[in-house]
């Protein structure tokens, strides 16, 4: 009996823990999109295999709308909020031309037919620029902010409120 009450009570303590960060945490927010667009990445290359160009060019279309409305979320709110807090400009203005360079290739991909030789390869770089991108983020940007102990709840309700207006248009 003893072993079942202190598990319980771990399970509880956790479950306080994991909790008591609310659903629109900026940092939970954006890592949630990153998974999802890593996730749509994964499903490109297995569409291409399959050569599935009309999954693809619907999935391309897919990743191209979140990594746009993701972008402007960081460069509207999650970006100054960081700058500031943190005080590394240098970071920040890596990850700014990072976002510069898969609008690019955005760009690109939006103005190619998905029967262009060269569709599957800009697809799969943006995915590794992205990739790259979420890791710094992930890595270095994020624990960096936390430790600055900025609002991330306040910008978290900003950026899934902004989030929901760019979704509608």
């Amino acid at each position: 009996m003893p072993t079942t009450q202190s598990a319980t009570t771990r399970k509880t303590a956790a479950h306080r823990t994991t909790t008591s960060k609310s659903k629109n945490e900026a940092i939970k927010l954006l890592t949630a999109d990153h998974a999802k667009v890593k996730k749509m990445f994964k499903e490109f290359e297995k569409l291409c295999k399959k050569n599935d160009e009309g999954g693809k060019e619907e999935l391309a279309v897919q990743i191209c709308r979140e990594l746009t409305i993701h972008a402007q979320l960081e460069e509207e709110i999650f970006y100054p909020a960081a700058r500031e807090a943190i005080d590394d400009d240098d970071l920040m203005n890596e990850a700014v031309v990072e976002h510069t360079a898969a609008k690019d290739l955005i760009a690109q991909i939006q103005s190619m037919d998905v029967s262009d030789p060269m569709y599957n390869a800009t697809v799969t770089v943006l995915g590794e620029y992205v990739n790259h991108h979420i890791e710094e983020e992930q890595n270095v940007i994020f624990p960096k902010v936390q430790k600055a102990k900025m609002d991330l709840e306040e910008i978290g309700s900003q950026i899934a409120e902004r989030k929901e207006i760019l979704m509608e248009e």
